[in-house]
């Protein structure tokens, strides 16, 4: 659904949740913070720059030097071992092989994988193959990182250990993250809630000041 009237301002090292419906917008309104979808009128803004005044390749350039991304589906490529996999961002990027997977390395061993970094994903449980994506999102030290329903694929305890995961991230890095989500334990990690209906911002909430558990949300 298209977006309308949408006012947003996401301040640095915030951690954002935005809920809706399917059909909401919600969606549409992730892939524009990412700059996936280009608006056809208004402004997106990242760190003063104008993304509708990017051209295609400098637009892909900026995100793949400003934005991570983690894929509900993982989305690692199978034949890669899960260095090679978080290597793969810091190539495009322009590093060099030795550098891309030094860094890589770093990243895993932040998402508590260094020991698992020479295993494809087929050799990886769900909760691992995660933490490879997050730390493929991580690779190139981002701004912002889009998390798309991360935790909808994993169990309860593994999406809890993702979502601390993020959190720590958040609080020690720095980095902006924005979740798409369902998860209201997610939710409940947040620092601001935005919900969407038929394509406007209907409320923003401070996670805090709601009562939230895992089975519904009160405000």
């Amino acid at each position: 659904m298209a977006l309308r009237d949408v006012n947003l301002e996401i301040f640095g090292g915030e951690y954002i949740s935005i809920m809706g419906p399917s059909g909401s917008g919600k969606s549409t309104l992730f892939n524009m913070v990412g700059g996936l979808d280009r608006s056809s009128s208004g402004t997106v803004e990242i760190g003063g720059v104008r993304l509708a005044e990017l051209t295609d390749g400098e637009l892909a350039f900026f995100r793949g030097r400003h934005i991570g991304y983690i894929f509900q589906s993982f989305n690692l490529i199978a034949s890669m071992t899960a260095l090679e996999n978080v290597a793969l961002p810091a190539l495009l990027a322009g590093l060099d092989d030795a550098a891309a997977k030094d860094l890589a390395t770093t990243r895993l061993g932040e998402v508590g994988l260094d020991h698992r970094m020479n295993h494809r994903p087929s050799e990886l449980s769900g909760g691992q193959q995660q933490r490879v994506a997050i730390a493929r999102g991580l690779v190139n030290t981002p701004t912002i990182i889009l998390a798309d329903e991360p935790t909808a694929n994993l169990d309860l305890t593994t999406g809890e250990e993702i979502i601390e995961l993020l959190q720590r991230l958040c609080r020690e890095s720095g980095v902006t993250i924005v979740t798409a989500t369902h998860d209201h334990k997610m939710l409940k990690a947040s620092d601001r809630i935005i919900r969407i209906e038929e394509g406007r911002i209907d409320r923003i909430e401070k996670a805090s000041e709601l009562k939230i558990e895992t089975g519904g949300l009160e405000g």
